[in-house]
């Protein structure tokens, strides 16, 4: 009975002085069973450990991040109300599409309330139960991309089968489709809160290269369309270039929020972990994120004005060129 008291004393020794030399080393503990290694990137500590600090020798693309976090609260929710009124009030002479911007309208109100939560947890707090909340918002925010998609998917088929889009004019469908967004959003929003999903990155990897590549091919689509000029026409009809006009901003917006993480996350493995962590994932993310607040502005700067001036829409072009 001794030798086995003896035996399970040396043996917890043995176990603190392993667990005492890896808190000497630094954050990273590594734990062995059977083989296998586990990491944790986190001090024991980790509640006092905010990301401002674990950033602290590159803050810049942190506060570049809230930074545009905070323009997505002052200025994003706003004019997404705005957006959400104006649909409303003129729900009897909106264009097709007007119901995917509503559902954006939606979603990007609510993505716009975080930034005060994102300050607190990021530079002054760790709070472990806050940040199922902000991995919540970042998936809903993250899908906000299958909105703008059903958005492009709806002027190609306007502008490039206008007989076809003519025979599926009736919304109930594009209600549906509204609504099978709403629960791919919800269903990848609540997996990413609860994490610790193995290989879920790739996941959001592939739907941004997914729905980057294809509003990419239907903006060029319909730019190539618009650019063809009437039979017997040398020059672009009036409606026709201001359409092309539209659709060209709202490309290069595109290209301009979406462009960075299509270009760089595919490549993570190529940068330092802490690089990527501190300095690549913000700038991305804040470049994505500012979309929260010029797209609602890009449509209120075409809305308002042809509703200032008393346009009718052109019942037989707006649908098939409308470029918002």
């Amino acid at each position: 009975m001794k030798s086995l008291l003896h035996f399970i004393q040396s043996k917890q020794g043995f176990i603190q002085d392993l667990t005492g030399a890896s808190r000497d080393h630094g954050s990273t503990e590594v734990f062995y069973f059977n083989s296998s290694i586990l990491y944790i990137h986190k001090p024991l500590n980790s509640s006092d450990i905010t990301v401002y600090e674990e950033c602290k020798d590159m803050p810049a693309a942190l506060i570049f991040y809230l930074a545009l976090q905070f323009i997505n609260m002052f200025l994003g929710i706003p004019a997404n109300l705005m957006v959400l009124w104006f649909l409303h009030k003129n729900k009897g002479d909106s264009s097709t599409s007007d119901i995917f911007f509503f559902h954006l309208a939606i979603l990007d109100t609510f993505f716009c309330l975080i930034p005060p939560v994102e300050l607190a947890n990021k530079v002054f707090l760790n709070i472990s139960s806050t940040w199922y909340v902000l991995r919540f918002f970042y998936g809903v925010k993250d899908s906000s991309l299958l909105f703008l998609s059903c958005i492009c998917m709806d002027r190609y088929m306007a502008v490039l089968h206008p007989i076809t889009f003519t025979e599926l004019k009736d919304r109930s469908h594009r209600t549906v489709c509204a609504t099978m967004v709403w629960l791919v959003t919800l269903a990848y929003a609540v997996a990413k809160c609860v994490g610790n999903i193995p290989n879920f990155e790739k996941a959001f990897v592939f739907m941004i290269l997914a729905a980057f590549a294809f509003m990419l091919f239907c903006n060029v689509a319909i730019l190539h369309a618009l650019r063809q000029s009437g039979p017997g026409r040398d020059e672009m009809h009036p409606v026709k270039k201001r359409a092309f006009k539209m659709v060209l901003i709202i490309l290069a917006i595109i290209v301009f929020n979406y462009l960075p993480p299509v270009a760089l996350f595919p490549f993570q493995e190529y940068f330092s972990p802490d690089v990527f962590h501190c300095y690549i994932n913000y700038v991305v993310f804040g470049f994505m994120d500012i979309s929260s607040s010029i797209q609602p502005v890009l449509y209120l700067s075409r809305e308002i004005p042809r509703v200032l001036c008393c346009c009718p829409k052109d019942q037989g072009s707006g649908n098939s060129t409308d470029p918002s």
